[in-house]
């Protein structure tokens, strides 16, 4: 099971995690828990949009761009809160 994917320089554990191939191209998806004393770094990072993506229990490696993204919760910013992201990267071309 997969339990960790990094994105750049940041790790990430995760509860789930789905790897499928489109049209050749390695597509993941995965859930995650945000703390309200994480958001603005988990934030900062997704604006980014595009990634160095690395899932070291599958020795898979490629360069990804956000698909699709969703959270469970929008307003982090209330102290003790957590919310569940969800995102979805294909292997840019």
């Amino acid at each position: 099971m997969v339990t960790e994917i990094q994105l750049n320089d940041n790790r990430i554990k995760i509860t789930q995690y789905v790897e499928k191939k489109i049209e050749g191209k390695t597509q993941i998806s995965f859930t995650f828990h945000v703390t309200s004393d994480d958001y603005h770094d988990i934030a900062t990072l997704l604006y980014k949009g595009t990634f160095d993506v690395i899932v070291p229990e599958r020795h898979l490696q490629f360069r990804g761009t956000i698909q699709e993204y969703s959270t469970s919760i929008t307003n982090l910013y209330e102290k003790g809160q957590i919310g569940e992201y969800k995102l979805t990267l294909k292997e840019a071309e």
